[in-house]
């Protein structure tokens, strides 16, 4: 969440929020939440998880990281979907496309 927070203000920039979620308890979110500018949800249960279509694991019965960029209207545009901290969405990678896809819909709009 370290490099979203670094990078909050250029996101903002791009008309981007950003919003984390865990099942963590309260105390345990305070915890790695408390230097970060966004939300950080707490607590999350199956039922918030399947809500936004993230991966959960039943062996574990956890919520596993998933990750989406969704637009204004609530379609996701990208998504991954994790089982260890390996294919995670990198912030710059993802703040990178979000300014190309901003730049080809304003290049769009100048037609």
């Amino acid at each position: 969440m370290a490099g979203y927070e670094e990078r909050r203000a250029a996101f903002l920039a791009e008309g981007v929020s950003v919003i984390a979620g865990t099942v963590d308890t309260l105390e345990q979110t305070a915890e790695v939440s408390h230097d970060l500018g966004f939300p950080v949800a707490y607590g999350m249960k199956r039922a918030d998880g399947d809500a936004m279509g993230a991966w959960w694991d039943e062996r574990r019965d956890h919520i596993q990281p998933s990750e989406f960029v969704i637009t204004r209207s609530g379609k996701v545009m990208m998504s991954t979907y994790s089982n260890s901290p390996i294919g995670r969405m990198d912030p710059e990678e993802a703040l990178t496309l979000i300014r190309y896809l901003n730049a080809q819909r304003a290049k769009a709009k100048q037609g």
